[in-house]
């Protein structure tokens, strides 16, 4: 920490010093009794970003391994003002700091914030997620949100800022919405009301198991006995992208029994075999370690044997809709995706909402820009009581946006669902099943993604109280 003398072209530079602001010791600058306000835009940097001295930086601030390690580098400065200023709770000091939307969202907020609000912080003033952007060389949008705290709760009118809309209310919760205080658990229980969903099977084969369209159909016709091991495969990326015609397969051995010896003597089979063995006997992670004892096989089997829901782990945030689909159980899906098990028309109906939507955007955790779809979000959402005829009815829509798909046989999910190339036919499907769905939730039609949030956050508090 140094004072500069040519720092800016300021008459008076006394006041400004230079250094790591988390290994300094803030109150050596200036007493938090001598401060009104506490500023700035911290550094964003994920967790597979960081250099070794921020992930110290991280331990130091939160110790080592507490869950907020994990999260964006910024939350250090939320916890660093907290501190500073834990000797003086009615200290009339108030912060704001530009940082990454993912602080309020997912895992963070049932986590980290809990801490803060449990500590006595009160949010007085927020902006919702905005894109900004610098005018660096390939500069990269980052999705930030503005967050203004006190450390102790006042008695004022809180300002919530969305886009060029001014929402003024009594109380502003981590999630950034104009409701009270809901922790939604990052890891909940299976409820009784929902089908079981889980990410897809791992292969953790380095490549060994999986085939290219011409490597299939040669290796069927040059080893017979292979072809009916031989199963379409998907991804996140094949799902979206794939029209009729899978480009991706794999070897899969889940039900060879005592065919195995004669599998091994096909070409370069052993080979394969040998070589996912070693690479998983170099795993750190014990599980993979075993599973090296059955190099033929997929790290983990996820894999239903009735047909299941497709839902990308991760979507972009362009799309008003996150592209979900049935899947035949002959083909495998791997970890890049979500599925559901035993699910029906009208939890596909439910899932394809924008109500959904609005739930899994306020929730769900973020890679980069992308939502990241996960159990947590599929297990906490809140599901209305239907009745027969509402069934009836969520099955024909259903039906309506999958025949909608139908219809455009050239493009792929990802084409479909751009937001601005949407075949307007299956835009109007989705629009009748919103509708529907929204009535299911005692919405009307022009309900706003807040409107649909205080009604499921209610549900979900109702839920817990139950």
């Amino acid at each position: 920490m140094y004072s500069r003398d040519d720092f800016l072209p300021l008459d008076s530079n006394d006041s400004i010093f230079e250094g790591n602001a988390l290994r300094m010791d803030w109150s050596e600058i200036v007493e938090p009794y001598d401060v009104n306000y506490i500023m700035g835009n911290p550094p964003f940097v994920g967790q597979s970003y960081r250099s070794n001295e921020q992930k110290q930086d991280m331990i130091d601030i939160f110790g080592k391994g507490s869950r907020e390690t994990k999260q964006d580098y910024v939350i250090c400065w939320y916890k660093k003002s907290l501190d500073y200023v834990s000797d003086y709770k009615n200290s009339s000091v108030k912060c704001a700091f530009v940082s990454t939307n993912s602080i309020c969202q997912g895992e963070c907020v049932p986590t980290f914030w809990k801490d803060m609000i449990n500590a006595g912080v009160e949010i007085q003033f927020a902006r919702r997620t905005f894109i900004w952007t610098n005018e660096a060389k390939n500069k990269a949008a980052v999705h930030c949100v503005i967050v203004g705290y006190s450390f102790h709760k006042i008695n004022n009118i809180k300002e919530l800022y969305d886009g060029g809309k001014l929402t003024k209310c009594d109380h502003i919760n981590p999630y950034l919405v104009p409701e009270e205080d809901i922790w939604i658990s990052s890891r909940p229980k299976r409820p009784k009301d929902k089908s079981k969903m889980t990410t897809g099977s791992p292969a953790t084969d380095d490549g060994q198991l999986f085939l290219s369209p011409e490597e299939a159909k040669t290796m069927s016709k040059e080893y017979p006995i292979l072809s009916k091991y031989i199963r379409p495969f998907i991804g996140a990326h094949e799902f979206l992208h794939d029209l009729n015609e899978r480009t991706r397969y794999c070897l899969w051995f889940a039900d060879v029994g005592d065919e195995l010896p004669k599998i091994i003597k096909a070409d370069h089979m052993k080979d394969r075999f040998q070589h996912i063995k070693e690479k998983r006997l170099s795993s750190s992670a014990s599980r993979i370690k075993k599973a090296a004892e059955t190099p033929w096989l997929f790290a983990q089997n996820r894999q239903p044997d009735t047909e299941y829901l497709v839902i990308p782990r991760h979507s972009s945030e362009n799309r008003e809709y996150i592209p979900i689909g049935f899947m035949d159980p002959k083909t495998i899906a791997g970890d890049a995706t979500t599925i559901v098990y035993d699910a029906t028309l009208e939890d596909f109906a439910i899932l394809e909402s924008s109500l959904h939507v609005a739930w899994m955007k306020t929730v769900a955790g973020r890679l980069k820009s992308d939502y990241r779809y996960s159990s947590s979000v599929y297990y906490n959402f809140p599901m209305p009581k239907l009745t027969n005829e509402l069934k009836e009815k969520l099955e024909k829509s259903a039906e309506g946006i999958l025949n909608a798909r139908a219809n455009h046989p050239s493009l792929s999910l990802a084409d479909m669902y751009k937001e601005l190339l949407m075949p307007s036919d299956l835009r109007d499907a989705h629009r009748k099943n919103d509708k529907l769905i929204l009535q299911a939730y005692g919405l009307n039609k022009d309900a706003t993604d807040q409107d649909i949030l205080k009604v499921l956050f209610k549900m979900y508090n109702n839920k817990d109280n139950d």
